[in-house]
């Protein structure tokens, strides 16, 4: 019992850390000079190579059969990671990061809305509670911000909204994948992100990494390898020894540290209402995603009942 509980608190550790890195991500693509798509091609490869350095290292073999069985479903994801991707990093660079963040967070909520019709999962009373109040808080967040002439709040919130969309679309193609290793799943999304992205770069804005400078040229290499390999290896390490309901709690540092950081180091204000919006969407999205004690209680003891009825 010991050591188990301190493998959890170890894992606690590691998914804490790899949240406070997620969520510093807007300060490193506000810093480099880059377009979007050549950003996010960058921090694929980079990250390939660290989860390849990774897997090798701790000498995890890949469950070939399974990546096979799983092959369309990882590489429309993949696809969808990269542009995805693109999404959030021109978010970033059309409105504030706390904006941007937690318009990409609604992506929970999504999911919740579309998987009754995908899944034929049951849609709650509390699931539908928590996605109005949600909208509710986009809504005050959108409407309260600079929508002067010139403006690119709106625009940002859009960026933001569709990368929350594509990161949807991953959550539920990775519902279709079965029991494939987390880390496994990644490496290959991220292989075929690469694969996807390289043309769409060489189409759009081409290759400008010899124009960075070494600052920006460092910060680059932080965003693909602390930011990407080291957090996703972090990450996924950490999520045997954690129940589901810790990490959907926990995760929710990632927003909450790129709120902070838009408003102590961007000096990127927020408005009251839009204070109200980003706490109506983060703490809905939250409930909508934690089951609680006292419900699994409740529902362990209708189980119950129901197992004395049958015969």
């Amino acid at each position: 019992m010991h050591n188990l509980n301190k493998n959890a608190a170890f894992s606690r550790i590691m998914l804490l850390s790899s949240m406070v890195i997620f969520g510093t991500i807007g300060l490193l693509v506000r810093y480099v000079p880059l377009a979007s798509g050549e950003l996010a091609l960058y921090r694929a490869v980079m990250a390939v190579l660290m989860i390849s350095a990774y897997l090798l290292i701790t000498r995890r073999r890949l469950d070939l059969s399974g990546i096979k069985k799983a092959l369309p479903y990882l590489c429309l994801s993949g696809a969808a990671i990269g542009f995805n991707w693109i999404f959030l990093f021109e978010a970033y660079k059309h409105t504030s990061v706390s904006v941007a963040t937690v318009s990409y967070y609604f992506a929970p909520i999504i999911v919740t809305v579309i998987s009754p019709l995908l899944f034929k999962e049951k849609m709650t009373a509390k699931g539908w509670l928590c996605f109005a109040i949600s909208t509710a808080g986009i809504l005050l967040i959108t409407l309260t911000g600079d929508l002067t002439a010139g403006s690119n709040h709106l625009v940002g919130i859009g960026f933001g909204l569709s990368a929350a969309c594509l990161y949807a679309v991953v959550i539920l193609l990775n519902k279709r994948m079965g029991e494939l290793d987390g880390i496994e799943r990644t490496l290959i999304q991220f292989l075929v992100a690469t694969v996807v992205m390289l043309p769409y770069v060489a189409l759009t804005g081409g290759f400008n990494l010899t124009s960075l400078h070494f600052p920006e040229l460092s910060a680059l290499l932080v965003l693909g390898i602390v930011h990407t390999g080291i957090a996703y290896c972090l990450y996924f390490s950490s999520l045997p020894s954690l129940s589901g309901r810790d990490v959907a709690i926990l995760s929710y540092l990632d927003p909450l540290v790129a709120v902070l950081c838009s408003a102590f180091i961007l000096k990127e204000g927020l408005t009251l209402p839009q204070i109200v919006g980003a706490a109506l969407v983060l703490g809905f999205t939250l409930i909508g995603e934690v089951e609680f004690p006292k419900a699994r209680k409740r529902e362990s003891k209708s189980e119950k009942r129901e197992k004395e009825r049958t015969p």
